[in-house]
């Protein structure tokens, strides 16, 4: 048993490894469309409006296929919903090369999206059964950093890809990854051998919850932990989705910087955002390892997360490396808070539940998604009317900077104290 635990811990990393590795592929996956879209304008005849209802019903389906994957991983396990999950979305990729129209490529949208929604619930899964409560956060800041390398490798590759092959070889190059993916995924080991190290009150309280049985959709909606990570993440999912969606945009009306004039600011960015978020989930960890007690590491955590949002209120007095510099925190802070929430539904429920509650929390970030980004749409839209385009960025990178303040204070109001669910009977 003991021989075992070195070897044990060295699948552990692979295991984070791949899961990175997953998270890269579906922020890459997601954001071709995106970058192409200049060349499908032509390809595919589409308005404005057409791309945006492709966008909404996307980020719908993901919705969806959040919560589906959240049953199903906690149903048969995290090994194989992830790789049914990673296979579906690789088939949604690819499908994406033969649509003609406007109907074909949000039929291709709908089968991504519903793949794609199994990515964070069977990645916080696997973390919650490979790594102890100490290290779940960095663990999880890690592999949630794939987001980061995803949205920086896209632009700097898709361009060249769909130049050098076509539109549709850059859809069928990521489809093919996740196939590779898959093939690696299930030759890893389906569970610890070994039991972590964990401290022994943790470790008896994790016995307990493997003998416990799952909670019902139905009643994870009676706890109101479940409410917090439902209203934290319909707060904070869409701040992330606005930048990926809006900032080049962004660039535009506020410096009237082209395609090509943005993509440095953007990638420098991402390049910020990937190295601030391992360093906030680095912080995490060391606070733990001061033996401070979980409800205080989590809470210390995100309020500094949340304070390091707020200088974006104040982006329209910066000059342009400055607010660089400035989304560049607030993405890495997004990050970082990102991966202290997906913990607590490991901090605050069963084994058998995370991904249910993943699930459901992120369909709710969804749902925010949705609806904040038609309301982008509709306030920018209304600004140009007006010829002050820039101005209605002023208003929503101020909603942006209060959400996560705003998103702390209502959690720490619904739980004072963070602990682990009582069951109740039927």
């Amino acid at each position: 048993m003991i021989q075992e635990q070195p070897r044990q811990d060295s699948f552990r990393w692979m295991i984070l490894f791949m899961l990175f590795a997953a998270t890269t592929i579906n922020y890459l996956d997601r954001q071709i469309l995106s970058i192409l879209k200049p060349i499908l304008d032509v390809e595919l005849g589409w308005t404005d409006a057409q791309y945006g209802m492709i966008m909404s019903i996307f980020q719908a389906s993901y919705a969806i296929g959040l919560t589906m994957f959240g049953w199903i991983i906690d149903k048969y396990g995290a090994r194989m919903g992830f790789a049914i999950s990673i296979i579906w979305w690789s088939v949604g990729a690819i499908s994406h090369a033969f649509a003609v129209g406007v109907k074909s490529m949000g039929l291709s949208r709908i089968i991504l999206g519903l793949g794609e929604g199994g990515n964070f619930p069977a990645s916080i899964k696997t973390v919650t059964n490979w790594f102890t409560s100490g290290e779940r956060v960095f663990a999880t800041t890690l592999f949630n950093s794939g987001a980061n390398v995803g949205a920086l490798v896209a632009p700097a590759t898709i361009p060249f890809i769909a130049a050098a092959w076509g539109w549709q070889s850059a859809f069928i190059a990521a489809g093919v990854l996740g196939f590779i993916w898959v093939a690696f995924w299930l030759r890893m080991p389906k569970e610890p051998r070994v039991k972590l190290a964990e401290e022994s009150s943790a470790l008896a309280r994790a016995e307990k919850e493997e003998a416990r049985e799952s909670i019902p959709w139905r009643k994870l909606l009676t706890y109101r932990q479940a409410w917090s990570l439902i209203i934290v993440r319909f707060l904070t999912d869409p701040i992330w989705w606005f930048f990926l969606f809006w900032l080049p945009d962004f660039f535009n009306k506020h410096f009237g910087y082209n395609i090509k004039e943005s993509a440095l600011p953007l990638i420098v960015i991402y390049a910020l955002v990937t190295v601030l978020s391992i360093i906030g989930g680095s912080l995490t960890k060391y606070l733990a390892g001061r033996g401070w007690s979980l409800n205080k590491v989590r809470k210390i955590s995100m309020l500094i997360f949340a304070c390091c949002v707020l200088p974006v209120i104040f982006v329209q007095y910066f000059d342009m490396w400055t607010i660089v510099a400035v989304l560049g925190l607030a993405g890495g802070a997004h990050q970082a808070w990102s991966a202290s929430v997906y913990t607590l539904g490991s901090d605050m429920f069963p084994k058998s539940d995370v991904a249910s509650i993943t699930g459901l929390s992120g369909m709710a970030g969804q749902i925010g998604s949705v609806l904040f980004q038609t309301a982008v749409g509709f306030t920018l839209s209304h600004f140009v009317a007006l010829g002050n385009p820039s101005h209605g960025y002023d208003i929503i990178f101020v909603v942006c900077g209060c959400a996560y303040l705003a998103a702390f204070i209502i959690f720490s109001l619904i739980v004072p104290k963070i602990n682990m669910v009582e069951s109740r009977e039927s």
